[in-house]
């Protein structure tokens, strides 16, 4: 039942999305309803108009037929506005279209005398290949076959003249032959309308989730996983992973509204988005007031040590400059970065993430928490990579957890003498 329906039945301004939808349905749902309800209205209409036009003309029998039609369609929609049947108001109406036409030019005297009313039948395999399903389809075609069958073997037994004068079956010839193609047109329209106004939706909807598996996942890593379910892992010699974290910014968010923590993360991290973008380099993941970030994965960088420093440079440049530009939130970045061997993949089925796993990513968060504010500090991989091009100071030997002692140095900035490969310019931090 559609009680809503039911007393909005009386409301002149009803259009047929009223009468034919309710809340839940799907565009398929929506879209084949409108047609069932449409097409029954607009014939049922011209089945009442068919009806007094014959019964001006004093052929009463005739007449009663499509009128008769124009009121059981009526009827028919008025009950599906109550009960929602859309199988009986679509049964009903491809029956009716059927069998009525044929009716109607018997009564007339045949196909000449009818002036070929039976052409509005023609509508039914038709609809019906629109509202059901092609098999279906087929046996109302087959249905009119025959019925076209039996009025040529039944029109010598009919009567041989009618009260309609030759001007008026050549109108209603004319009539009977061109408005059955302008419903069909009408209907098709309406149809390819909806249906591309559709697949406009399902392929809007196609790139927002695109977009939405592009911010978690590299390209490379979502195209594969859109085309097969199968596990992603693989091994690179050669990648080097940033690790950075917002000094002293966990406590401070504490004095901070939840909506300015996030926006001062958010202004923060976005920038470094459009450094890891600038230089070819994949951030990985946040971690609260962490950034993580790698290149050489998931596909290779001939000088991913240098691209990373490069980045870091930069990334410890703006955030200089952001306390310089009188920031009322002072912050500082402490910055690690590790060069070697790591395996990447995706782990999980839900809320999944491309991950980095082996000795260089823990070297990298070893040299990120065991570093100094405002420092950049290297691995004795990445120093032996970028060494001859890039300003480093050594800071000796320390006590790495887990790691014992490790030779560490200090990134300061780019070499004058040294041109940069990598992609775009590198700015000097020191």
């Amino acid at each position: 039942m559609c009680p809503v329906q039911k007393y909005k039945w009386f409301d002149p301004r009803l259009h047929i999305t009223q009468i034919s939808t309710r809340p839940g349905d799907s565009q398929e749902e929506m879209l084949l309803n409108q047609m069932v309800t449409a097409t029954a209205l607009m014939t049922g209409a011209a089945g009442l108009v068919w009806g007094l036009l014959y019964f001006s003309f004093g052929e009463w029998l005739p007449g009663s037929i499509p009128f008769a039609y124009g009121i059981l369609l009526h009827l028919a929609v008025l009950l599906f506005a109550f009960n929602y049947n859309l199988r009986l108001l679509r049964g009903v109406l491809l029956t009716f279209l059927l069998l009525l036409p044929f009716l109607l030019m018997w009564s007339l005297g045949g196909f000449v005398l009818g002036s070929v009313v039976a052409a509005w039948a023609m509508l039914v395999p038709l609809l019906a290949l629109l509202l059901t399903t092609p098999r279906n389809a087929l046996y109302w075609f087959l249905a009119f076959l025959s019925l076209t069958i039996l009025s040529a073997l039944v029109e010598p037994f009919l009567r041989t003249d009618n009260l309609l004068s030759p001007l008026v079956r050549d109108i209603f010839f004319v009539i009977d032959v061109g408005i059955p193609p302008l419903v069909i047109f009408v209907l098709l329209n309406h149809f390819v309308t909806q249906r591309d106004a559709a697949l406009r939706l399902l392929s809007h909807e196609k790139e927002k989730t695109e977009r939405l598996l592009l911010n978690v996942l590299p390209k490379e890593i979502a195209l594969i996983l859109k085309e097969s379910d199968q596990s992603i892992a693989d091994a690179f010699d050669d990648v080097s992973v940033l690790f950075a974290d917002v000094v002293g910014f966990t406590p401070l968010s504490e004095m901070l509204t939840p909506r300015q923590t996030v926006d001062v993360l958010n202004e923060i991290f976005s920038h470094f988005d459009s450094l890891a973008e600038k230089y070819g380099v994949e951030k990985i993941r946040t971690i609260g007031d962490g950034y993580m970030a790698a290149a050489g994965v998931p596909r290779p960088h001939p000088s991913h040590a240098q691209a990373l420093c490069a980045m870091a440079l930069e990334m410890r440049a703006y955030m200089e400059s952001r306390n310089a530009n009188g920031n009322l939130l002072e912050l500082e970045i402490r910055i690690g970065i590790n060069s070697g061997a790591a395996v990447a993949g995706v782990i999980g089925t839900t809320k999944f993430h491309y991950d980095l796993w082996g000795d260089a990513v823990n070297v990298s968060a070893r040299m990120e928490s065991h570093g100094v504010p405002g420092k950049i500090q290297i691995g004795q991989a990445t120093h032996e990579l970028i060494k001859d091009a890039f300003v480093c100071e050594s800071r000796g030997w320390i006590e790495i957890k887990g790691k014992g002692l490790m030779q560490t140095w200090f990134l300061e900035g780019v070499m004058v003498s040294s041109q940069y490969p990598g992609e775009g310019p590198v700015r000097c931090a020191s």
